[in-house]
């Protein structure tokens, strides 16, 4: 293996809480600029275009969720199959693993946006989009679904740039394309009064000049994970991989998804005013996400390299360092964004309407939000382990299905915010439960095959 870089992270060598600080912290100032793209169009709207545009934009993210996220899965099994095979050495592999996936990346863009194109306002009626904000709403996606292929080059690419420790170039990306992102929000919609087409536009040129970026490096690179797109092909057996772990992970998302599209429907039955201060709170407590998110993905990336060069002894210390180190960024933020909630909140909107509904949802979601973050990494855990269809399964019966039948019984019975929000940190810790109850009997299994291939 050639020796490390000075921008990527040592996996396999060394004290783990510092190393997983190292490649964490980029990653998640990385997941909170893609949230300021999110934030920036949500603020911009919501003072200066109006509630019903905020509902618009805001309301779109379930949908667009369960579009795409299947794909995103695959860009998970890519990072992680890389990340195994650049932790055992095995350089061939990486080179056929990385043409492989930005392959699918184009591929799959390309389909995801005819989808889009073709049935999001239809999907948009099913979800009971309320008739003031839905021809918004739709117009927002038809011209957002435009950058779908740019935006799966870049998380592919960035999940590439990952696997082999890189989490800051993919930081410096981001910050370019979001500072263009924001300003040409402010200009289009203030100056030119595009409104919901002119965030959808920002957004659109931001997600081209991330993944233009993101591809340069690539192109540039000088090591065994240097993109040459002459050779951009899809290798068998690579593809075969890759899906085997980003399938179920993509599958997973995307019946996550469902269930979010059920609560966002019922959140859309009360109401444009309650559907503005969701959209604002999500938004907020997407950052307490995100802020634990990074962790999920470190301990995938860990595992997966301590995994291929055999140092099986480090993957539990990886496991107990990322579950502690979101455990305390969860609490203080979840708990920090309620208690500063309502200023927090006026920044997206002066209606004091949407302000108290959006207090709900964040006293609801964000104070146990570190239930999510242990959840998620629980599953990066066992996918690194190589396991991708138990914790899917486990997600969907524990999480999904859990909510599904909260939304079909209690919800029904009770149809009340704070009992529809109360679905999400039940199924999140009763998932969370049976993950590392499975990965128990998973390390045992690991551990034994190990022995008897050495």
């Amino acid at each position: 293996m050639a020796r490390k870089r000075s921008h990527e992270v040592d996996m396999l060598n060394g004290p783990i809480l510092p190393r997983v600080l190292e490649f964490s912290l980029p990653l998640m100032l990385s997941g909170m600029l893609q949230l300021l793209y999110n934030a920036a169009d949500i603020v911009v709207v919501g003072r200066f275009a109006g509630s019903q545009a905020l509902a618009a934009v805001g309301s779109t993210g379930s949908l667009v969720a369960l579009i795409v996220n299947l794909f995103f899965g695959l860009s998970v099994g890519a990072s992680v199959v890389i990340a195994r095979y650049y932790g055992g050495g095995r350089q061939e592999d990486v080179r056929q693993a990385v043409h492989s996936a930005i392959t699918l990346a184009l591929i799959s863009g390309v389909f995801v946006t005819v989808v889009g194109l073709l049935f999001s306002e239809q999907m948009l009626r099913w979800m009971d989009s309320p008739p003031d904000v839905l021809p918004l709403a739709a117009q927002y996606l038809k011209i957002y679904f435009l950058g779908t292929t740019a935006n799966l080059v870049y998380n592919f690419g960035a999940g590439i740039l990952r696997a082999i420790g890189d989490t800051k170039r993919p930081l410096y990306f981001l910050t370019i394309s979001g500072i263009v992102n924001v300003a040409l929000n402010l200009i289009l919609v203030i100056f030119f009064h595009m409104d919901v087409a002119g965030v959808a536009i920002a957004t659109v040129v931001s997600q081209v000049l991330s993944a233009s970026l993101v591809v340069i490096c690539l192109v540039q690179a000088d090591g065994c994970f240097r993109l040459d797109l002459r050779q951009l092909r899809l290798y068998r057996d690579k593809v075969k991989d890759i899906f085997r772990i980003g399938l179920p992970a993509g599958l997973q998302s995307v019946l996550f998804s469902v269930s979010n599209v059920l609560i966002q429907s019922s959140i859309n039955s009360f109401g444009s005013t309650v559907m503005a201060g969701n959209s604002a709170a999500s938004n907020i407590d997407g950052f307490v996400y995100t802020g634990m998110s990074c962790f999920s993905q470190s301990c995938m990336t860990f595992t997966s390299q301590n995994l291929g060069a055999g140092k099986l002894e480090r993957i539990d210390p990886i496991l107990r360092t990322c579950c502690g180190s979101l455990t305390v960024i969860g609490l203080v933020m979840g708990i920090g964004v309620r208690i500063f909630g309502e200023p927090l909140l006026s920044i997206y909107t002066t209606d004091p309407e949407v302000i108290a509904m959006g207090l709900i949802r964040l006293t609801y979601v964000a104070a146990p939000y570190f239930l999510c973050g242990l959840m998620d990494t629980m599953v990066g855990h066992l996918r690194g382990l190589g396991s991708s269809v138990p914790p899917m399964i486990i997600s969907l019966a524990g999480a999904c299905g859990l909510r599904i039948i909260w939304i079909f019984t209690v919800f029904a019975a009770n149809p009340t915010l704070p009992v529809l929000y109360v679905s999400y940190p039940l199924s999140w810790g009763v998932t969370a439960t049976v993950h590392f109850i499975y990965s128990r009997f998973l390390r045992k299994k690991v551990l034994r095959r190990y022995a008897a291939n050495n």
